[in-house]
């Protein structure tokens, strides 16, 4: 690569300054506007049920692509094209709003905990999660803008408010990475609420089995190294350092959470997640580790990696603080972790609590009130916190944290609302014979009109989402070494983030029957 390009590139992406949360914010509700859309004909129209390929592309792909590139500076009229025939479509019944059939589903008596039982035991079958395609849908499109945007913006089309900032301000690409670890932590709350009994489980075996886990992401970060070096592919030096990039701070994540096991089981998850952050801002403001960050020279591998290392205690506390939406969002409500705590404190004993069922009906109307109670005391923190502190990726502070647990407690919460306004879930009375007393409990109804499942690019998508990831990257990498991106036509690099974007959804959707990688 020719080294004038080389540095006017490096120039390109560099010294941004960012956008306005509210600026960002409306770009990402395009996405909840196109869900919606994309769940208003599958629930209004028979020949829509089940959508071709090219179908979810215009629907779900193609209005990201053009919120984050051309209507990237007035998102707002793109979101209400997309909500208008929605609108018109909620006029129109539900496919299949009938009356309710009689459920004939299974009378098996839910799993239980017995009162005096030794719950650190491990148990003989491992209960299953419900779906929750609202999680699906979030994950998936959180991906997606991830995927888009890191190619989008080595084009003139994608403006630079929304590229990553240099050291203070908020953009689309810094979302998109805090974001990225704030879904990894909600995924790593499955295995703890299946079995909380795992956080008291012995630490070396868990660390070993993490080892084996993420080796593959290590990997992976240190051939994006030498590919980088290599190739002399342009970098932005302050993103994380010379040498590490972000598969190695993804990779060190679970790692960490594993050793915090211990203190889990006695702490509040969300609290756990703020004190850590607190800490990271206390290292930076009162332990020099903010001054050392933009003033020290790069003189040794520590000081040349130093955003990387510095920021990393800052997206630990965003992944515990994902962990901890996700021992809400998951279980069947969002109480069942806090008593599954109480229980491993009391080791068993506690005598209040005799059932405990990871795999029955969720309830939704609680959960929607603790997200919505979550998300207004984020928000009003990140307001109360910026009035002094400036948001800064590049440090992960706490303004950063605060953001991103905000942005995605929130956004969760919509495509929840979503999943619940287009695909209610009915309940149906079922008799329990193993109760004597005769009364009877809830279950969801299998005629419900719920579709179980989130758009299905999306959960293709999110089926392999490491893998597309990585294939992003690849095609990013060749596009950018054989295209002079910075100097390409507002028309033709639609065209190739167009083509981009059809390939990697086409691969997600031909693999949509399996799981590639394993993590």
């Amino acid at each position: 690569m020719d080294d004038d390009y080389k540095t006017s590139k490096e120039a390109f992406v560099s010294g941004m300054t960012g956008s306005t949360v509210l600026h960002i914010n409306t770009i990402c509700a395009v996405a909840l506007a196109s869900v919606a859309l994309h769940s208003a004909l599958r629930s209004r129209l028979v020949a829509l049920k089940s959508m071709p390929f090219l179908v979810e592309c215009l629907v779900l792909i193609l209005p990201l692509l053009l919120s984050m590139t051309i209507y990237a500076e007035a998102p707002g009229p793109l979101a209400v094209l997309l909500l208008a025939p929605t609108a018109v479509l909620l006029l129109v019944p539900p496919i299949d709003s009938g009356t309710p059939l009689p459920s004939k589903t299974s009378e098996t008596k839910p799993e239980s905990v017995a009162p005096n039982s030794n719950f650190n035991s491990q148990p003989t079958t491992q209960p299953s999660l419900r779906p929750l395609p609202a999680l699906t849908t979030y994950r998936a499109h959180m991906m997606l803008m991830t995927m888009l945007s890191i190619l989008a913006v080595d084009f003139p089309v994608f403006p630079r408010s929304l590229a990553k900032c240099e050291t203070y301000g908020v953009s689309l690409m810094d979302l998109g990475v805090g974001s990225f670890v704030f879904s990894q932590g909600i995924v790593s709350a499955i295995p703890l609420i299946k079995d909380p009994s795992h956080l008291n489980a012995p630490l070396k075996p868990k660390l070993f089995k993490i080892i084996k886990k993420i080796a593959p992401v290590i990997l992976l970060g240190i051939v994006r190294v030498f590919l980088v070096k290599g190739t002399e592919y342009p970098e932005h030096v302050t993103e994380y350092g010379v040498h590490w990039n972000f598969f190695l701070t993804l990779a060190i994540m679970p790692l960490a959470e594993v050793a915090l096991h211990p203190v889990i089981v006695h702490v509040p998850i969300p609290l756990l997640g703020l004190w850590i952050g607190v800490l990271q801002q206390f290292a930076l403001s009162s332990g020099g580790l903010k001054d050392f960050l933009l003033d020290a020279p790069r003189s040794n591998i520590i000081y040349a990696n130093k955003e990387g290392l510095i920021s990393l205690l800052g997206y630990f506390s965003i992944h515990i603080m994902g962990l901890a939406l996700g021992t809400i969002v998951l279980p069947p409500s969002p109480s069942f972790f806090r008593k599954q705590q109480s229980i491993l404190v009391d080791g068993g004993k506690d005598q209040r609590i005799a059932k405990l069922d990871p795999s029955a009906p969720r309830q939704n109307s609680k959960t929607i009130i603790e997200l919505f109670s979550y998300s207004i005391v984020w928000w009003a923190l990140l307001a109360f916190v910026r009035l002094g502190l400036d948001v800064s990726r590049r440090m992960a502070n706490i303004s950063y944290i605060l953001w991103i647990v905000a942005f995605n407690t929130s956004f969760i919460l919509g495509y929840y609302l979503l999943d619940m306004l287009f695909f209610p879930t009915r309940l149906s009375k079922l008799k329990d014979p193993s109760d004597p007393s005769g009364k009877r409990i809830l279950q969801e109804d299998p005629t419900s009109s719920h579709a179980k499942s989130a758009p299905a690019l999306l959960e293709a998508m999110n089926k392999n989402s490491l893998v597309l990831f990585l294939l992003a990257n690849v095609a990013t990498g060749i596009i950018n070494l054989y295209t002079p991106t910075m100097y390409t036509p507002n028309g033709k690099a639609m065209l190739i983030l167009g083509g981009y974007a059809f390939g990697v959804s086409a691969f997600a959707w031909l693999f949509r029957g399996r799981r590639i990688w394993k993590m």
